[in-house]
């Protein structure tokens, strides 16, 4: 597996930046028991890593995927060395596509707060931004973060997505395994 990192902003109640409300986001997304958004969607939880294009050295740390371009990076170092600062923020490292269940894998100073499902190119959350697939997943079945905590769920709503909605782009999705660093952006 190939752990992988990135810094996103942070949505939750104190979200006070322009965009959609906390407030107006629950009652558009029905997922009324969120305490907070931990999630890979660049347009929920603002990416806060801003690589020189420009510099060729700065392409040996962005992470590609078959044609796709991601918003993770491959060591923490290069996330912190073009990271802009917030008071509060989600350090994360992620595993795209693990082929076990990631619950019980420990690193140092991160907890596993689940599993997330973005499009195929790597931009939207098929959980949290796409108004929901009520004949795949309900609200409920997504944890306090909007995520998938289960191993073998992820990957069956991940096949029913596509199944129950072939012709939805963002139905097409990777499973992405999260740990949120425990007190750094926190």
């Amino acid at each position: 597996m190939t752990f992988l990192y990135t810094a996103r902003g942070s949505y939750d109640k104190t979200y006070e930046e322009t965009g959609m409300s906390w407030v107006h986001y629950i009652e558009w997304s029905k997922v009324t028991h969120l305490t907070e958004l931990v999630s890979l969607d660049g347009m929920l939880n603002e990416i806060l890593v801003e690589p020189d294009y420009e510099n060729p050295d700065d392409w040996n740390y962005i992470q590609t995927i078959g044609q796709y371009q991601t918003d993770f990076f491959t060591t923490p170092e290069f996330v912190f060395k073009r990271m802009i600062y917030k008071d509060k923020f989600n350090l994360l490292t992620v595993v795209v596509e693990p082929n076990i269940d990631c619950k019980d894998i420990k690193i140092d100073n991160y907890e596993f707060v689940g599993y997330e499902l973005l499009d195929q190119d790597f931009n939207i959350s098929a959980l949290t931004n796409c108004g929901g697939f009520d004949e795949t997943f309900q609200p409920t079945d997504l944890t306090d973060k909007g995520l998938i905590y289960d191993f073998e769920k992820a990957y069956d709503v991940k096949k029913r997505l596509l199944e129950n909605n072939p012709e939805e782009h963002h139905a097409d999705t990777n499973v992405i395994a999260v740990w949120r660093h425990i007190t750094i952006g926190r």
